[in-house]
């Protein structure tokens, strides 16, 4: 008798989770739930929004209903260390980091992957809208992480950084699906996660205050915000060179095009005043408080070092718009390995910096220290720390953390 394969789902109380685990039922798994705890610390979560206990009771109660073994995990200790450490210290350093994409790799796709396979389990699924496929490349299996069918859900950039290994374990049983076809199949089977609001926030935690979770660590202190003019000389030399394919610019141009620009607060006038650097990321708009601009005003970069948050005026600022970013070595991240660049090389994919951002055609020039993305239409608030993904139709090809 062939024995069934078995698989643990990641359920987190909501409506996603809960249909994936039926589904898997259906396709003859052996099922089992479980409900991953990764925070304590009530002080700083919008109480309503994603109580983790109320979470908790749902998961239960939907492993019930199906029928399914349920157990909770509690990850917390792992979740500070590699997620709200990371945070913390990106934060203070002037980046912007973006802790789901972390939470997949580091979390959901080892450390709760680990625990499954404890348990004796052969995959990991999650309620992510995103599918897997598999090809043949030099008679190995390679697998594809590709998006998923409904549009405006496709998760797949949330898991830009899932390595070979960790997506030969995973399954996505709704990527395939709308999800008004996911509450339907839920009404029907009668869940109590059926019409539950879809979770905000950072992963398994909820809706978090930003400012007051960051003051945790990370104290008040006044300075200047400066606005920059946009007729300042430093900008011509981020624009592309015209009559020079990209392939063949040199270091420095790259350079020019890509690293992040620094400015000096003798550049612009001083408009008013902040509670910290380090609360505020590039292309920010809310929380600055500066009224009678006329145009909006934002964030153009921050130094977490002076505290100095320097601003440009309307969307069409030269210091938001970026027509390039680089990716140190130890940051590229290729799923498709067998389609990694060497230096030397470069190659034509559409990228995004952001989730659910149109995707923009880049050309990606690999040299000796690193990669650079060159995308076709300028980007707006490109900021040190994010992650920007490559994709080819619907795969995501690789991604990596903007320098």
């Amino acid at each position: 008798m062939n024995k069934k394969p078995r698989v643990v789902v990641g359920l987190s109380g909501g409506v996603d989770s809960s249909v994936a685990a039926h589904l898997l039922l259906e396709q003859g798994y052996e099922v089992i739930g479980m409900f991953m705890k990764n925070w304590h610390d009530e002080s700083v979560t919008i109480s309503n929004e994603c109580p983790w206990m109320e979470d908790s009771t749902d998961a239960m109660l939907v492993a019930e209903k199906l029928g399914i073994p349920f157990q909770a995990i509690d990850l917390s200790e792992e979740y500070r260390e590699r997620i709200v450490d990371y945070m913390f210290s990106e934060y203070e350093a002037g980046r912007t980091p973006n802790p789901d994409i972390l939470c997949n790799r580091e979390i959901k796709f080892d450390i709760f992957l680990k625990a499954a396979e404890k348990l004796k389990a052969d995959f990991v699924a999650t309620g992510h809208y995103c599918q897997k496929g598999e090809i043949e490349v030099n008679g190995k299996p390679v697998y594809q992480l590709l998006a998923g069918a409904d549009p405006n859900k496709d998760q797949s950039y949330f898991l830009c950084q899932l390595s070979q290994e960790q997506l030969s374990k995973a399954l996505f049983p709704i990527g395939h699906l709308q999800k008004p076809e996911v509450r339907k199949i839920a009404k029907e089977l009668d869940l109590v996660t059926a019409e539950k609001k879809d979770s905000q926030g950072l992963c398994f935690i909820g809706k978090v205050r930003l400012p007051e979770f960051l003051q945790q660590q990370l104290k008040p202190k006044k300075g200047k915000i400066i606005q920059i003019p946009e007729d300042l000389e430093v900008f011509e030399k981020y624009k592309i060179p015209s009559g020079i394919a990209l392939e063949e610019l040199d270091e420095e141009t790259l350079q020019n095009l890509t690293f992040p620009i620094h400015y000096q607060e003798n550049q612009g006038k001083i408009i008013g005043e902040h509670n910290g650097a380090h609360y505020f990321t590039v292309g920010q708009r809310k929380g600055l408080h500066v009224g009678g601009t006329g145009k909006p005003l934002f964030v153009i970069s921050t130094d977490t070092q002076s505290n100095v948050i320097y601003t440009g005026l309307g969307d069409d600022h030269p210091g938001l718009l970026r027509n390039a970013l680089f990716v140190q070595n130890d940051q590229i991240h290729w799923i498709r390995e067998d389609l990694a660049l060497k230096p030397g090389e470069s190659a034509r994919y559409e990228a995004r910096i952001r989730y659910r951002q149109a995707l923009t055609g880049a050309t990606l020039i690999r040299k000796e220290n690193g990669l650079y993305v060159v995308f076709d239409q300028a980007q707006k608030g490109i900021a040190s720390g994010q992650f920007v993904a490559w994709y080819a139709g619907n795969e995501t090809i690789g991604s990596g953390t903007i320098f």
